[in-house]
């Protein structure tokens, strides 16, 4: 924590590993063998039967918490008959969206009351700060019902103006699609699921969002057109266009991040592209035509908030915050960005 890691790494045949900036660092220490990681598993894991049966385990999602330190997600598996432990730090103070340093939009997103928003990104991008930022700001804006549904439970919210009950896969229910089908007889305003991960899980949740709740997700894909692309993927081909239709409807906004090394290598900051629902957006969505919206998005901007990966790129560039280098490979098209910059 003191040296701002994002990721604790236990492996035997190798040191413990910490990851900063995004750059895996190795203490200076002996390596691990095959009894300590079980050592490391066995003190993190709290389920008795759990322990018991350490010996088969093969991959184990769980939180752990250091009072006054940090929780951390850990996943336990096994690797070449031995096991590792990988655990990812969550910050015991709520992130908000000023502190991110996030753009103002996100407090509009946020106050939509109903309809389904996403954000999306690779493992590590940052997903998760940013939800947690927004339950922040409903939770200190209004009046609702917070449901939230994680696997394992990360940031640890207390009641300000919102009430939040917190459910986990595991202990609290056994799968995603379950809780978020019970969670509508709940009585939420808002439901956080932590990930789509099935076809289920993404039916329930569009319905959910159609009858008058907000929900607000994760997807692991790169931008807007990608995500809303993989959505309609995983339907069996004879009901994409009505779930096309459901999309165009439902989904409020996509929010889209990478994270960039700074310019004064001094940490990272984050990239992002925003697509925020119009009539616009609802046409291309129901016409197929989710490949095109990068035009839309940047066309957007000053109207509706919105903005794509290069035009962010940009603005870090022009103040600083990144290096032409690196904005051009995290590029959509780096000719295009370069030749955009020279009529900026």
């Amino acid at each position: 924590m003191q040296n701002g890691a994002s990721d604790i790494h236990f492996r035997p045949g190798d040191p413990p590993i910490y990851r900063v900036n995004g750059v895996l660092r190795p203490l200076k220490m002996e390596k691990l063998h095959p009894d300590h990681t079980k050592q490391v598993a066995l003190h993190i894991i709290s389920d008795p039967l759990t322990k018991n049966q350490v010996d088969s385990l093969q991959e184990y999602d769980t939180s752990y918490g250091l009072p006054g330190v940090a929780r951390f997600r850990v996943n336990i598996y096994r690797q070449r008959g031995t096991l590792a432990c990988i655990l990812r730090i969550i910050p015991d103070e709520i992130p908000t969206i000023d502190g991110l340093g996030l753009p103002q939009v996100l407090k509009s997103i946020a106050a939509n009351d109903r309809g389904l928003v996403l954000v999306t990104g690779a493992t590590g991008s940052g997903k998760s700060s940013t939800l947690a930022s927004m339950i922040d700001h409903i939770n200190r804006t209004e009046n609702l019902h917070i449901l939230t549904i994680e696997d394992p439970v990360e940031f640890i919210y207390k009641n300000l103006k919102s009430s939040i009950s917190q459910r986990e896969i595991g202990p609290d229910t056994e799968n995603f699609a379950i809780a978020l089908r019970a969670a509508l007889r709940q009585d939420p305003d808002v439901i956080l699921v932590g990930e789509m991960r099935d076809t289920e899980t993404i039916d329930i949740a569009l319905k959910a969002s159609e009858t008058g709740h907000l929900v607000l997700s994760t997807v692991h894909t790169t931008d807007a057109s990608r995500t809303i692309n993989r959505l309609i993927s995983v339907f069996p081909a004879e009901e994409q266009s009505m779930v096309r239709m459901r999309l165009a409807d439902s989904l409020k906004a996509t929010i889209s991040q990478r994270l960039l090394p700074k310019a004064d290598g001094k940490g990272r900051t984050v990239a992002l592209e925003i697509m925020v629902q119009t009539k616009s957006v609802e046409q291309y969505i129901r016409e197929d035509r989710a490949n095109e919206l990068k035009d839309v998005i940047e066309k957007g901007r000053d109207m509706f908030g919105m903005q794509s990966f290069d035009q962010h790129l940009s603005q870090l560039y022009r103040q600083g915050v990144i290096t032409l280098e690196t904005a051009q490979s995290a590029a959509t098209n780096p000719a295009d960005f370069q030749r955009a910059l020279e009529f900026e």
